[in-house]
């Protein structure tokens, strides 16, 4: 394909997949069920200064099997959604089970994955009215703490690989929003964007890139939403003006709702794109 050609893939309807890889549009039964036969990563929960909302903040850090300090990673960050915290993914997405499975059949670039809580306030628990003012004003909020606290913290701390082709931003609902927002908002911050379900935080498409030609930059735009949520609309606008624009980007419609079933999915497949040759 040429680069200017939209990819704009709805799977259900195709069952086509465009990457550099053979990469199912639906991942095999027991992709998420943990295998005791394999090598494990890490979780790990991790504390940072932010400067942002003043007090020490928590997030949780997914180290890969075979990790050595002594080797260079690239690094995701991974959002929850309005009602989560930095342990949302972890109790009920089980990232670090579905990456397991994934590497132990070759499938992943080793990675560094940064689970962090996008509700950037001095409380910030999923408690009370999880949909009050200051509560959704945090989770933009966030953007500042993410680039300016949390980012410089893992740096310094772990063994990444710095600059924006060797990181990654993806989410899930008021996370894909984020992702989106942030995303596409700092191309000079992040070169892989993966939103799942963007929530209605999602900026109108115009805020989100009044120069759209500046999104050519990034490696990867996958945007993916279930045929059945009712948040469709905000993932469609966004495609629907990247395909105006001629912006190449992945739009996967897949079969289901708004919950961890599909969002599972959607890690399962957007892993498998991120820190490799890109087929445009």
């Amino acid at each position: 394909m040429k680069k200017s050609q939209i990819l704009t893939l709805a799977f259900l309807l195709s069952g086509l997949f465009v990457s550099a890889q053979n990469t199912d549009r639906q991942a095999p039964q027991g992709f998420d069920v943990e295998q005791k036969d394999i090598p494990h990563g890490k979780i790990d929960s991790i504390q940072y200064a932010s400067k942002t909302v003043g007090t020490t903040r928590k997030a949780l850090i997914y180290t890969p099997p075979g990790y050595k300090k002594g080797n260079k990673y690239p690094v995701v960050y991974l959002l929850h959604g309005i009602g989560g915290d930095e342990k949302e993914w972890y109790k009920n997405g089980t990232p670090q089970i579905i990456l397991d499975n994934l590497y132990a059949q070759g499938k992943l670039t080793p990675m560094i994955v940064v689970l962090p809580n996008g509700r950037a306030m001095k409380d910030d628990r999923a408690t009370g009215n999880i949909m009050a003012k200051d509560k959704v004003e945090a989770f933009a909020t966030f953007e500042k703490d993410l680039l300016k606290d949390l980012i410089p913290a893992i740096e310094k701390k772990y063994p990444v690989k710095k600059g924006r082709e060797n990181r990654a931003i993806a989410g899930l609902s008021m996370g894909g929003g984020q992702t989106l927002n942030f995303g596409l908002g700092n191309i000079n911050k992040f070169a892989w964007v993966g939103a799942f379900s963007s929530a209605p935080n999602t900026k109108e498409p115009q805020q989100l890139l009044p120069n759209p030609q500046q999104a050519k930059e990034l490696k990867l735009l996958f945007i993916s939403c279930g045929d059945q949520d009712s948040l469709m609309p905000f993932s469609k606008r966004t495609s629907d003006y990247l395909t105006a624009n001629k912006i190449p980007h992945i739009f996967y419609i897949e079969p289901g709702g708004h919950d961890f079933k599909v969002w599972k999915n959607d890690l399962y497949i957007f892993s498998q794109l991120i820190f490799k040759p890109v087929n445009q």
